[in-house]
């Protein structure tokens, strides 16, 4: 009787350990770095929305810088949200899950195929691993790290917007402990006609060109009906 009830303790504590290392970031093999010293290429720049200072509900149109980093092949996004300096990267691998699941939203659009019932909409149309640089002021620490990203939809004053769930990443130091920083979760709500504007940022075969010098970049847009990064 003794050694069962050993066995049942031991066997418990074995799955309980199991469920509680599962490491917080999956997809280890998509995990990419970002060279801090590179220089990138400015590309152009996006329209999109983001919620409010400190998410009190309404979103907020922005301006985000867009640059390509031809070393790691991974396009960056440039923007603040509650005051902390972001840059977030999309590989390759990443690009595509944009555009795909882009597609997938607009044919459930054209259907009327978009529920507010959908209580797991914002992870409808898949999940990729990006790489996120945050920084409250330049003085402070530069955190980095890979983080989940889901693809899906929300439906916000009325209307659907095609959503970039971003999920947080962790930043340990391994030198200072004070220096250990989580980045805060984001959503990134877009237009069909926005959404297309990165996809068209996202074009290989352009960055290909930007990479060798084949294409100049364009100029900087100067639009000003909405905040800028």
């Amino acid at each position: 009787m003794k050694s069962n009830y050993i066995y049942l303790i031991t066997a418990f504590c074995i799955a309980f350990c199991s469920c509680t290392t599962v490491p917080k970031t999956t997809g280890v093999k998509d995990n990419f770095t970002i060279d801090l010293n590179a220089r990138p290429i400015q590309i152009g720049e996006i329209e999109l929305q983001i919620e409010t200072f400190f998410g009190l509900g309404k979103l907020k149109k922005i301006i985000a810088p867009v640059t390509y980093y031809p070393k790691e092949d991974a396009v960056c996004l440039q923007y603040k949200f509650n005051m902390i300096n972001c840059q977030q990267f999309w590989s390759r691998k990443g690009r595509l899950v944009f555009q795909s699941s882009l597609d997938r939203y607009n044919e459930d659009y054209d259907m009327r195929n978009l529920s507010r019932n959908d209580r797991k909409s914002q992870e409808r149309y898949g999940e990729t691993i990006g790489y996120l640089i945050w920084q409250q002021a330049d003085f402070l620490v530069r955190a980095r790290g890979n983080m989940r990203i889901h693809l899906g939809y929300t439906f916000k004053d009325k209307a659907p917007f095609f959503t970039v769930f971003q999920l947080d990443a962790e930043y340990i130091d391994e030198m200072a402990r004070d220096n250990n920083r989580v980045s805060d979760i984001v959503t990134f709500f877009y237009t069909r006609a926005q959404a297309a504007d990165l996809v068209s940022l996202f074009n290989q075969d352009m960055l290909d060109e930007y990479a060798t010098g084949a294409k100049e970049p364009p100029a900087w847009n100067n639009r000003v009906d909405a905040d800028r990064y």
